[in-house]
């Protein structure tokens, strides 16, 4: 005889464990559906957490930097600050327009030779290079973006600058080209990498709707690969950037660390970075020229933010319009 009542052959709540079996709202207070609730709970407040600490570390510094570097305009004007070009702490006169100028000629010269080098070396090793070569260069490129700074100061200081100087004839040779130089080679490594990465991270069924509709290679990579991995790329291009303006050991040792405008690219000059490194040892504690200095490191911070931000929007108004 087939025994119908089901509720002769369903196991014992104890059999199935001290969450299962139990009627809606007959839990205990932690089973396993309140565990999990709370274990999400956990998690979502540690990640607000950390969110918020990174941010309130940021708002800390920045509110450092500019609450000091306010105090300058106590004895200087914001005319002479920002746009002076006579830097003498000694007779009083602080004009920083020479170091940000060079800062944002500096950047920008760097990230005209890296960006194009750059994504030129991503593309050979995400589509071009075979796969046994892909595995010796990625690591070799890994290793690049750790070697310090000091030493790529170094090599520019004894062999990049007399090399300039004998091609270019100029007794000196530091300035805007053998710094823009040494930051290219140091930045390549950070943005190639992580282009490489979003360029092998395209779906491999763009480039065979591509081939489909009868392109070569070339085509396939400029207007499929590339506009796709457009995000990843802008994200490389964004940490190269942050790390050549903010550069400070390898620029000191080839850029001259001159307070003059360069008027050409073998003139010896200064940029923010440089000139907060070789003189804060030797400035007083709470005077003018100490706050002047802590005002050049809240414009740097300044605008390696505005930087970013102008990347995003560029960003985003370009897959608007894709």
């Amino acid at each position: 005889m087939i025994d119908l009542n089901p509720s002769t052959n369903s196991p014992a709540p104890s059999e199935l464990g001290p969450s299962i079996g139990k009627a809606p709202g007959s839990g205990t207070r932690f089973d396993r559906k309140a565990r999990l609730r709370w274990s999400n709970k956990l998690f979502r407040m540690i990640c607000i957490g950390s969110t918020l600490f990174v941010c309130l570390v940021l708002l800390c510094i920045l509110v450092l930097m500019l609450r000091t570097g306010v105090l300058t305009f106590a004895d200087v004007s914001l005319s002479e600050f920002f746009f002076s070009t006579n830097w003498d702490p000694e007779n009083e006169h602080y004009g920083a327009l020479t170091f940000i100028l060079g800062t944002l000629a500096l950047t920008g010269l760097t990230m005209l030779f890296a960006i194009p080098i750059s994504v030129i070396i991503a593309v050979f090793l995400a589509e071009m290079t075979p796969k046994w070569l892909r595995h010796i260069l990625r690591p070799v490129l890994d290793l690049l973006v750790g070697i310090p700074s000091v030493v790529y100061g170094f090599l520019g200081l004894t062999i990049l600058i007399p090399w300039l100087r004998d091609i270019s004839g100029h007794d000196l040779a530091d300035g805007l080209l053998a710094a823009s130089i040494v930051l290219t080679i140091m930045v390549l490594p950070t943005i190639s990498r992580i282009s490489d990465d979003a360029i092998s991270a395209v779906p491999n069924k763009y480039r065979d709707a591509a081939y489909a509709l009868g392109t070569n290679r070339f085509q396939t990579i400029t207007r499929v690969v590339l506009p796709a991995a457009r995000g990843g790329i802008m994200y490389a291009v964004i940490l190269g950037m942050t790390r050549a303006i903010g550069e400070t050991m390898a620029v000191v040792m080839v850029i001259g660390n001159t307070a003059q405008l360069a008027n050409s690219l073998f003139t010896p000059t200064a940029v923010l970075t440089s000139n907060i490194v070789m003189q804060i040892s030797s400035v007083e504690f709470d005077s003018t020229w100490n706050h002047g200095l802590y005002m050049m490191g809240f414009i740097l911070l300044a605008i390696s933010i505005l930087m970013i931000v102008a990347v995003r929007m560029l960003q985003k108004k370009g897959g608007r319009y894709s």
